[in-house]
């Protein structure tokens, strides 16, 4: 690769061609401030805080979206450069609305602290704030367009990373603002409320639908007994909101936080994963071994893919599997088998998940799937954010929590179990337990790295016993597109499709990117998370599905056995061709 030789402030630098003046300044230890910037998109200078100076050029440059050049000089600071960037700061404060008390994103604003750092004491500039109403019309996330800062992440997530297409600029100068195209409601529009918008907004215009409120009516309620299930990724980004450095892995210490809240029982996601897997496995099974179903089969975890599937590729819905995410697998389970086997009365019974999903709050009201129960399974869904803020207003001191144990009997779980938390996870999950369903061995090697990474698409071959299995794994919706029209145009040729098994995650590294977790998200920041979930995958006792006790001891007791008739009535699902955009 060919490299490149400047100064920035008199330092000397050499980095790869094509590198950004910002990225490059980052070699000498400067921090260039922005606004509008985020290393998951492509740069375009929108907010123009970050620019600098350059030798020989009579304009001042935007650092993230200029390349470094050969022999370039750059000052990034001086006294010119930093009242400019302050003016910058308050041209759009004076746009924005100063109710920060009240904000979601207090002390979490990258506008809030922008102005902190630069010293803006005053308002110099007139107030222009246009009142604007706020879009709740989606279970997931709000949209409130009056505290945008025309920073156009979220238009670059919604389009570029994701492919959905939901939101977009409308109007022109000042009278431009973020809102779906064709002015209608978020609901009403291609959105998948995956929350990519909510996680990459600097400040409070997109934000998740706090939930927070009617589970703290639940557990002061002493009428409800209340039961709360977390996802495997929260496990390693709840700490991030206490100081932990990100992937740190907390599953005793959140476990202990919840039962100080008043949570009256505590479960794990992850046990449902591993009845995921043993339905899914056992459906991948019927359909590639003994012919019972169309190839490929393509996991439906992630309810925002299965939304972006449903509008978008509805034709493939036949190839859809149709077991339930795990969240929904584990409300059924509370709400028959162990309120049957505590005695407890379904209709009293309050079920609350934490999950790094903002989707998941628009999943527990799908269709009527979600209450086979014959109650509603999943009451309320709260995101890693949401959480975090409850164990902060109940004064409870995280640091210094004891580690506790989950409860039983819907707490154990493997290996395979917490890996669904990161891209790639739920497919090396089924791989382990395929492989045993199949040749009735377990694998010499439980770790399956060819699908790990943040590559976006990953394709590989098991062998199976001399079988080869093609599998792909794709992760952010816009990988997607390329794995699924591979298979179209087989299946429309009359050839054997490229793959046999397709796992795919709608946020950028899986789970662990998820809408809900906390805010900064990088690449850097989704390895370390998923390095916390393989840590938890390899300091378990139990490595695949089909050898966790208590699934064995659920099936005896009361599913029978996979893919059995009462498995179908609660731990399945079926779907629906939805249009793009609502009447």
């Amino acid at each position: 690769m060919k490299t490149i030789t400047a100064t920035i402030n008199g330092i000397q630098v050499e980095v790869p061609e094509g590198t950004s003046i910002l990225d490059a300044a980052k070699q000498t230890q400067v921090k260039i401030p922005t606004l509008c910037h985020h290393p998951d998109l492509p740069a375009w200078g929108a907010c123009g805080i970050c620019v600098v100076k350059v030798a020989g050029s009579p304009k001042m440059l935007r650092a993230c979206a200029t390349p470094l050049e050969d022999g370039m000089e750059v000052i990034t600071h001086d006294p010119e450069i930093v009242q400019v960037r302050k003016t910058v700061i308050e041209l759009i404060l004076s746009t924005h609305p100063d109710d920060c008390l009240y904000c979601p994103r207090n002390q979490n604003c990258e506008l809030q602290r922008l102005a902190a750092e630069f010293g803006v004491r005053e308002q110099p500039y007139e107030k222009n704030i246009v009142d604007l109403p706020k879009d709740s019309s989606t279970p997931s996330i709000v949209l409130d367009p009056s505290k945008c800062v025309k920073c156009g992440r979220c238009v670059n997530v919604c389009q570029s990373m994701q492919n959905v297409w939901a939101l977009e600029f409308l109007g022109r100068g000042d009278g431009t603002r973020i809102a779906p195209a064709g002015d209608i409601a978020l609901n009403d529009s291609p959105c998948i409320k995956c929350g990519q918008c909510s996680a990459h907004c600097p400040v409070g215009a997109i934000y998740e639908k706090d939930d927070t409120r009617k589970v703290w009516e639940a557990i002061m309620d002493p009428e409800i007994h209340t039961v709360v299930q977390i996802a495997p990724a929260v496990r390693v980004a709840i700490g991030e909101a206490f100081g932990y450095e990100p992937g740190t892995l907390l599953t005793g210490k959140t476990y202990a936080a919840l039962r100080r809240l008043g949570f009256d029982a505590i479960f794990d996601t992850n046990f449902a994963a591993d009845l995921t897997i043993m339905e899914e496995a056992s459906e991948f099974v019927e359909r590639f071994a003994h012919g019972k179903g169309p190839i490929p089969l393509i996991t439906t975890c992630c309810p925002s893919w299965v939304d972006y599937l449903e509008k978008y590729y509805p034709e493939m819905i036949p190839h859809f599997s149709s077991a339930k995410s795990p969240q929904m697998m584990l409300a059924a389970m509370v709400k028959t088998y162990y309120a049957q086997k505590k005695g407890i009365d379904p209709s009293k019974i309050f079920m609350v998940s934490v999950m790094p999903c903002t989707s998941k709050k628009y999943e527990i009201e799908r269709d009527e799937n979600m209450y086979s129960s014959g109650y509603k399974d999943q009451d309320a869904s709260i995101t890693t954010r949401e959480l975090a803020r409850m164990i902060k207003s109940a004064g409870i001191d995280f640091h210094n929590l004891p580690d506790e144990e989950a409860d039983q009997p819907l707490g154990i779980y493997t290996g395979a179990g917490t890996i669904f938390g990161v891209t790639g996870g739920v497919m090396e999950a089924a791989v382990r337990t395929v492989y045993y369903f199949i040749t009735g061995k377990e694998m010499e090697k439980v770790e399956y790295t060819p699908i790990r990474g943040l590559d976006g698409v990953k394709e590989a071959t098991l062998d199976i016993d001399g079988t080869q299995v093609r599998i792909a794994v794709a992760h952010s919706i816009s990988n997607v597109q390329y794995v699924l029209d591979r298979v179209k145009q087989a299946l429309q040729e009359g050839k054997e499709p490229p793959y046999h098994f397709i796992e795919v995650m709608a946020c950028r590294g899986g789970c662990v990117g998820g809408g809900g977790q906390p805010y900064g998200a990088t690449d850097e920041i989704r390895a370390k998370r998923a390095a916390g979930i393989y840590t938890d995958d390899e300091r378990s006792v139990y490595r695949c599905s089909h050898q966790n006790p208590a699934i064995k001891q659920l099936y005896e007791e009361f599913l029978e056995k996979p893919l059995s008739e009462k498995a179908h009535k609660y731990l399945h699902t079926h779907y629906t061709a939805r249009p793009l955009y609502l009447k």
